[in-house]
């Protein structure tokens, strides 16, 4: 099941163990995360994230246990000291400007790569000011993942 970003804050329920929203997005706080089929030491690795500060969406709870996905919908249960409450997010477009002003047109401070996991700052109803390799600036909503349509952040 391949959670969008729209979709992901769409239907606010609570997390049973943390009383947190769900979905939410997280980070992963560690280079190196095992990713497990079951909420237990006790279950198969599936496989391993080693991408640190990789943003992930929270679909579940269970103890100390939550289960994850990434952009393409691959994820599984990782325990929850490997993840962060810092958000960032992953650039879908390549060469995205990040434009002075949260405005098309505007001039921009840099470009990323495709795939850049960079720090989200705030957000407005389109735009989101975000920072990566000592570059900030404003980029579209759409040509990031790690945030959903809907949310606004101060």
């Amino acid at each position: 099941m391949v959670i969008s970003a729209s979709a992901a804050l769409a239907e606010v329920k609570r997390g049973p163990v943390t009383n947190l929203p769900m979905p939410r997005f997280v980070s992963l706080k560690a280079s190196k995360a095992n990713v497990r089929r079951g909420p237990s030491l006790t279950h198969r690795i599936d496989w391993i994230f080693k991408r640190r500060d990789m943003p992930l969406v929270v679909t579940a709870e269970h103890g100390h246990w939550r289960r994850v996905q990434d952009r393409d919908g691959a994820g599984g249960w990782v325990h929850y000291s490997l993840l962060s409450g810092n958000r960032t997010v992953i650039v879908q477009a390549d060469m995205l400007p990040l434009n002075l002003r949260p405005e098309p047109n505007t001039p921009a401070s840099a470009q990323l790569e495709l795939g850049v996991v960079a720090n989200l700052g705030t957000c407005g109803a389109d735009w989101c000011k975000i920072s990566a390799g000592g570059y900030k600036g404003w980029a579209r909503k759409s040509d990031i993942w790690g945030v959903a349509e809907t949310e606004i952040r101060d």
